[in-house]
């Protein structure tokens, strides 16, 4: 019995061990939050991040293509580039946001079920420990 606790002890150190060195840092830091607050956070960031790449894309199109646009340029073709450009940017955010979401929902829920059986085998060996020194 004593050499079966033994193995099941190592075992169990071994995989926490493990889990202390791979993911323990970032699944703590992402378990502190709530879920909707982690997800809403990094959704935020992710719009904030989107909406700075089309910008920078839409203002570099533009700049190549500033001498085809001012040739023909009238104010109801200016209108309708802007309206194309703000409908894009819509639904890319649109799309990323949703995504992005569901990429950081799951990821919370994934790292809070690893910190708790994290948690549950740390509370195991302690128990193996009390048992063996009794």
């Amino acid at each position: 019995m004593n050499e079966m606790l033994d193995k099941n002890r190592i075992r169990l150190m071994a995989k926490t061990a493990k889990y202390e060195k791979s993911q323990a840092a970032e699944d703590l830091k992402i378990s502190r939050y709530y879920k909707k607050d982690y997800t809403s956070l990094n959704t935020l960031i992710t719009a904030i991040w989107v909406t700075v790449g089309y910008v920078l894309l839409a203002g570099l199109i533009a700049l190549a293509k500033v001498d085809a646009l001012m040739k023909n340029l009238t104010i109801a073709k200016f209108i309708i580039i802007v309206a194309i450009a703000v409908g894009i940017y819509i639904v890319l955010l649109v799309v990323y946001c949703v995504y992005a979401g569901s990429f950081y929902n799951s990821k919370h829920s994934r790292a809070k079920q690893r910190v708790k059986r994290y948690y549950r085998n740390l509370s195991r060996l302690r128990k193996m420990y009390v048992k063996e020194k009794k």
